[in-house]
């Protein structure tokens, strides 16, 4: 390992986690990288939600689906949380709105009503187009949330967040959706290159790629990547969170024009539900990772190969 790769699993050491990290430059051909673990399976938790936005933009953008017309989230849905997957009552939204709802807050109502909509198909035509093959996505929200019931020995109509409570730290230790192998998984490289390909319009039409973007950069949570830059960097990404699990992956696009894709998944030591110190790591890393690739300047790396 590098320097730079050293110092970033001290951080998460001290964190107390094991991290994942892979980055690199947006649209550079054989762009120098920094990897720690970065082909290692990791589950994705919400960073799902990009490629299931990739498969709705390709809807739009090909007049298969009307972004303005409105859609139902409804009781099915609702299973607590942030956004939609909380209301007390039925609510009617724009499909744009629905993918805004995904993507800036998380909103797994949102996310289910929309996946439904695209079908499984499309997100899997997305990691087939861009040749993800470590990449797998199970269904959606509600998918996860029944696997977590059946591995607890509830039922599908048992609350969810009861169950949860009541589970011992062995149980959930024990959660598929906390093992890559059993749950909707990838890998931080594989990450990264799907956000290079959102990035230089390869994912889908150029139209679509806009659309992902534009709504990744109104993500609304500051204290995991973006809390490693400073305010005139800006960030377009999307967070994931489990127990113990807590990644982001997304773009960081500074002034001068130079953008870096930069995946940053950690499994905690402990289950707690706060630990701070565990998500402000995602920012330092992913600081370390980003400050040595932009070192690396065309000019630095002819010195460096300069006998």
């Amino acid at each position: 390992m590098t320097a730079v790769e050293d110092r970033i699993g001290e951080v998460f050491a001290a964190a107390g986690a094991r991290g994942f990290l892979h980055a690199r430059e947006i649209g550079v051909a054989d762009a120098p990288e920094v990897a720690v673990g970065a082909d290692d399976p990791v589950v994705l938790a919400s960073v799902f939600k990009i490629p299931v936005a990739v498969a709705y933009a390709r809807e739009v953008v090909a007049g298969r689906l009307d972004e303005t017309g409105r859609t139902t989230v409804g009781a099915r849905y609702r299973i607590g949380g942030i956004g939609t997957a909380g209301f007390a009552d039925d609510v009617e939204l724009s499909w744009r709105d629905v993918a805004l709802q995904m993507l800036t807050v998380s909103d797994n109502a949102a996310t289910d009503v929309l996946f439904h909509r695209v079908g499984q198909a499309a997100v899997d035509r997305v990691l087939a187009d861009l040749g993800l093959t470590r990449t797998r996505i199970l269904g959606c929200c509600e998918d996860l949330t029944a696997s977590v019931l059946a591995d607890l020995g509830a039922g599908p109509d048992d609350d969810f967040e009861a169950v949860l409570g009541s589970a011992t730290p062995e149980q959930l230790w024990k959660l598929s959706v906390l093992d890559p192998e059993r749950t909707t998984s990838s890998t931080p490289r594989e990450t990264t290159r799907l956000l290079d390909a959102i990035w230089t319009d390869r994912a889908a039409e150029p139209e679509a790629c806009e659309r992902v973007r534009a709504i990744m950069a109104r993500q609304v949570w500051p204290h995991r990547l973006s809390s490693g830059f400073p305010s005139g960097v800006r960030i377009a990404a999307k967070t994931g969170t489990l127990p113990a699990a807590r990644n982001e992956a997304g773009v960081v696009s500074y002034p001068d024009g130079r953008r870096f894709a930069v995946a940053v998944f950690t499994l905690a030591h402990s289950l707690e539900e706060r630990l701070p110190e565990v998500d402000a790591s995602i920012g330092r890393t992913a600081r370390l990772a980003v400050d040595h690739l932009r070192a690396l300047t065309p000019e630095a790396l002819e010195r460096k190969e300069t006998p």
